[in-house]
């Protein structure tokens, strides 16, 4: 587990935390910048039934495999590089701006919905903790699909560049809104 007041690493196991086999970021990745720029804060937790839209959730256990209660959770929707869809309210704002019709949190099949962060910071193998527990890995850009294309005649193409991210889970745990996130390190060695 990540502490969120400190970014140190913490064991986990008096309070029951759960990992998968990978290692959890370290704490010597986090920097004075890191904290600086890249902090910001979960706005809703997401699940879907299937396609789109997702709907907010109080919270949500989340593990390799995805958030419990999503439908796309498992080998569905790409396997464990793909368990959860990042995306920005900024990113939401914008498409806004644009004349898109945005029905909530969740309209575009995203799992996490969070704000603050530098998203231009952002690569793949950047890890990113959430709240006090889980961990995950920015695997890539999340290819906008037409799965979008009911929402707006413009979609894909409108969303290149403001599509989020699909994640794996490095450590497992529970998802709220509120909840701080922050990049803690980066397995990249670009």
């Amino acid at each position: 587990m990540i502490d969120g007041a400190t970014g140190s690493e913490t064991d986990g196991a008096a309070d029951g935390g759960a990992a998968d086999a990978r290692e959890p970021a370290s704490a010597s990745a986090v920097t004075d910048d890191d904290r600086a720029t890249n902090v910001g804060e979960v706005v809703a937790v997401c699940v879907g039934t299937g396609g789109i839209p997702n709907h907010p959730v109080s919270s949500a256990r989340v593990d390799a495999n995805g958030l419990e209660g999503d439908k796309h959770r498992y080998h569905l929707h790409g396997g464990p590089s793909r368990a959860v869809c990042l995306l920005s309210e900024e990113d939401v704002r914008s498409l806004e701006n644009d004349g898109v019709e945005v029905g909530g949190p969740g309209a575009f099949g995203e799992n996490l919905l969070v704000r603050g962060l530098d998203r231009a910071a952002l690569r793949p193998g950047d890890r990113l903790a959430v709240g006090d527990e889980v961990v995950i890995e920015l695997c890539e850009v999340r290819e906008p699909c037409n799965t979008l294309k009911p929402l707006d005649r413009r979609f894909p193409d409108l969303m290149i560049g403001r599509s989020g991210w699909v994640c794996s889970v490095v450590v497992a745990g529970t998802l709220t809104a509120g909840q701080r996130v922050w990049r803690v390190g980066s397995t990249s060695t670009e």
